[in-house]
């Protein structure tokens, strides 16, 4: 097995291997996001790159029929995407890509308009955990979905600078360098105009920009972005900079790969008879503990995979037996050892972007990997041609969670945590490498297709 860790002689020898894939494959994951403004945008750019890849939309509430090549469903901001290869059995066990569509950030409230000494501004709350500090100043928009007085829903995006979160003056904060206190109600809420509340104004600008008469919407699930476009940083361009990576760059890396397993030649999924069904998971709130209809707490990936299975002809052991075979690798963003906070990170493992993804180790289950899970990675990787690293935290620090555990957890099946290793994590504005989401990409593809 190959690992690579900091200052290691491997790691110069894979990026230069495949520099111009990665630099193509980053230049479409700032593409995707770009789009992936809200978890209901997101879902609906892989909506599209799936279909375009001749991959069909089901509806949950049909009878869904015995039928090979892609399919996929969508509710709200989650997705479960599957491929069956032609000749396939009801009991072949699947290959499942976790992922999740959310990132921290700032969400409107119910009665958004608000007004203070003058100042227009909106009322938000705060989701997941947020460094509030890095939305400080920053030139945010808005999107998500509004309900309408029918039932459906449409989604809604302005990309333009419409509200700021300003930061107090030094003049009038001269302790600020020695310990930034925001307090979450009162300091958060962004300015877009003077003049005192007016109730109903922000539900007209946003109905205008989906051409729809406020009176329409009944409800609204909407959030605040940074305009900033994603970019390349670095003397080489060796860095993506973005709003989002977290977690967008693996449900790209997903999407991407279970689109080459359509591509594939039907051999590679059926390897001496072993037939695999590779899967995509892209739930929404991970960053609130994942507890929603369409987060991995609940059932929605095992009833998809249940009516998989049931379309094809099988029963409850056809099931079971698929999922005693099947394996998961749950995929969500790293951190990258910090240059000026290095002693926060695990004095012998030190993931560095670039170095391909690193696989989540922890005992207590923070994390989901155990030694079989790395096995399979890394020969993934190995058949890929890809670097893989290691991380597990300082002993003295705490330790963030994944959708990995939930979904071993839930559907019973071997799962290995994943990630590309990272800056400024739920930052406002997070750094990769921009040779990751490749590497990403192609340990996914050999991991659905031959593993």
């Amino acid at each position: 097995m190959t690992s690579v860790t900091d200052n290691s002689p491997e790691l110069d020898h894979h990026t230069d291997h495949d520099a111009g894939h990665g630099t193509s494959h980053a230049e479409d994951l700032l593409a995707f996001l770009r789009e992936g403004s809200s978890p209901y945008h997101a879902v609906a750019e892989s909506a599209r790159r799936l279909e375009k890849a001749g991959f069909t939309e089901l509806s949950e509430t049909d009878e869904w029929s015995d039928r090979s090549g892609g399919s996929f469903i969508t509710r709200a901001g989650a997705l479960v995407a599957w491929y069956v290869p032609e000749g396939a059995p009801p009991h072949a066990p699947f290959r499942i890509v976790g992922a999740h569509t959310d990132s921290p950030n700032l969400r409107v409230k119910p009665v958004p308009d608000t007004a203070s000494a003058g100042w227009r501004q909106i009322a938000v709350e705060i989701y997941g955990g947020v460094p509030l500090n890095t939305w400080l100043d920053r030139d945010l928009g808005i999107s998500g979905r509004l309900t309408l007085r029918d039932g459906t829903s449409t989604l809604v995006k302005i990309d333009e600078p419409l509200f700021r979160v300003p930061q107090l003056a030094i003049h009038l904060d001269r302790t600020v360098n020695e310990g930034l206190a925001l307090d979450r109600q009162r300091h958060t809420q962004p300015i877009w105009s003077l003049g005192g509340a007016e109730r109903g104004a922000l539900l007209r600008r946003v109905a205008g920009a989906a051409e729809l008469d406020p009176g329409q919407v009944l409800g609204w699930d909407l959030m605040l972005h940074d305009v900033q476009a994603p970019g390349f940083l670095g003397a080489e361009r060796e860095f993506l900079v973005s709003s989002r990576l977290d977690n967008l760059l693996s449900v790209h890396a997903g999407v991407s790969a279970l689109t080459a397993a359509a591509e594939a030649p039907s051999g590679d999924l059926g390897r001496d008879g072993r037939f695999r069904i590779p899967v995509l998971a892209a739930f929404d709130h991970e960053e609130c503990g994942s507890g929603s209809e369409t987060g991995a707490q609940s059932p929605l990936l095992e009833r998809v995979l249940s009516r998989s299975v049931d379309a094809r002809g099988g029963g409850g052991q056809d099931f079971t037996r698929a999922m005693a075979g099947s394996f998961c690798v749950s995929s969500d963003m790293s951190h990258a050892v910090h240059p000026n906070f290095s002693e926060r990170h695990d004095p012998d493992n030190h993931p560095l972007p670039n170095g391909g993804p690193a696989v989540k180790v922890n005992v207590n289950q923070r994390y989901a990997t155990d030694g079989t899970g790395i096995a399979a990675f890394a020969a993934a990787c190995e058949r890929a041609g890809v670097p893989w690293q290691r991380f597990v935290s300082n002993n003295a620090m705490g330790c963030g969670t994944s959708i990995g555990p939930i979904t071993a957890a839930r559907l019973g099946v071997t799962t290995v945590d994943v990630g590309v290793a990272g800056l400024s994590m739920h930052s406002a504005r997070e750094l990769a490498g921009a040779r990751d989401p490749g590497y990403l990409t192609r340990a996914l593809t050999e991991f659905v297709t031959t593993g």
